[in-house]
């Protein structure tokens, strides 16, 4: 095993400064330039891409990305790197990020897998300098030691990863087909529907609790404790924080069963997702609970309305809703044989999105316990 900082094995880049590219320069279709929230995962996430024109694409070609490249957050998160792949080869990058090109002897995937671990990645953020906003540059990502085995056995272990990890992007590309099938099946019915409800006449909203912070025995237990920034699409399965059986009978939360659907209320408000495991739930989101339907009715019927609540979100120091905005919401509702229509197909997508999600997160768990294991030679490859 040798070691080398990362500057001896990959050019690194800063994106283009904001006298390069401004905002303004952004056009609605070209190329793809990805930023800090498109970063965390092996591939990027591709919502809210910003593009930029052909003639800034040449002007700025230095930026441009190639397959192999990995990119990092220059700013904020500075531990978050993503895997520049064939589909994303010639997307740009923007000046808050890095972007490291790994020459021989390292394969570039190893690489991804080397900042992936635990202990490189608090190296990273405690290299960062800025204490209000923590950031990066080249020389002190270089400083980063990269330890690594003959380039057979990177590839090996690379390879071994990357299968985890192309299966769980595969799951998730089979529930975001599902979940997009689902939604267009719904929207079909619901422009049939003709009858009108409130909101709060067929779905219960209740709120959430957090147990007293001071107390230990509250805390750290098994119960899963939801908040905002929790949210899964569409199903969560483990949360930041968690509390005891004494924690959940001490705060004004009830263990809400899967398939409950949670609105966040509170600060960024409007997401809606759902447990995919028994959860309690704090008090900056609200649980809704069906009177009568099914709960992915409500889950669809939640999603129709949180446009409108977010509109209505006001607060003096962060936006937030309250019960009585829900009261006020009304909303079409399916028939009965529409509903019992969407439901036999809409019902099963759910629970293969769930089994998916579930298994996604057992492979992670895998990836993970393997990832030092390998690193580190403590796995024969």
């Amino acid at each position: 095993m040798e070691t080398k900082p990362l500057r001896e094995i990959a050019d690194i880049q800063t994106g283009p400064f904001g006298s390069q590219l401004h905002k303004e320069d952004y056009v609605d279709e070209g190329t793809p330039i990805v930023t800090v929230e498109h970063l965390g995962n092996r591939i990027f996430t591709e919502q809210n891409l910003p593009c930029v024109s052909d003639i800034d694409k040449n002007r700025l070609s230095k930026y441009v990305l190639h397959e192999g490249d990995i990119v990092f957050s220059r700013v904020g998160s500075v531990d978050r790197c993503s895997y520049v792949d064939a589909q994303h080869d010639g997307w740009m990058f923007s000046g808050r990020c890095l972007r490291v090109r790994p020459h021989a002897p390292i394969d570039s995937m190893y690489l991804y897998y080397c900042f992936c671990m635990e202990n490189t990645k608090a190296f990273v953020r405690n290299i960062a300098v800025g204490a209000t906003m923590p950031s990066i540059n080249t020389k002190l990502l270089g400083e980063v030691d990269i330890a690594f085995p003959e380039y057979d056995t990177q590839k090996k272990i690379a390879a071994i990863l990357s299968g985890l990890d192309d299966k769980i992007e595969l799951n998730q590309r089979i529930n975001d087909n599902l979940q997009q099938q689902a939604a267009a099946l719904f929207a079909n019915y619901y422009e049939l529907a003709e009858n009108e409800a409130f909101f709060t006449d067929i779905i219960q909203v209740f709120g959430g609790g957090t147990p007293k912070t001071g107390e230990a025995s509250y805390w750290n237990g098994t119960v899963p404790f939801f908040t905002p920034k929790d949210v899964g699409l569409p199903y969560t399965l483990t949360t930041e924080k968690a509390i005891t059986e004494d924690g959940l009978a001490n705060c004004n939360s009830r263990l809400y069963p899967i398939n409950t659907v949670f609105v966040t209320a509170r600060g960024t408000v409007g997401k809606v997702g759902m447990p995919g495991v028994p959860m309690a739930m704090n008090q900056s989101c609200y649980a809704l609970v069906s009177k009568n339907i099914h709960q992915l009715l409500v889950y669809f019927y939640t999603l129709k309305v949180v446009e409108s609540l977010k509109h209505k979100a006001s607060g003096a120091v962060f936006d937030a809703i309250t019960t009585r905005d829900f009261e006020m919401e009304k909303i079409f509702t399916l028939s009965k044989d529409s509903s019992d229509a969407f439901l036999a197909v809409a019902d099963p997508i759910y629970q293969s999105i769930l089994i998916n999600t579930i298994e996604n997160q057992r492979l992670a768990a895998l990836r993970d316990t393997l990832l030092p294991k390998l690193m580190f030679g403590e796995l024969d490859v």
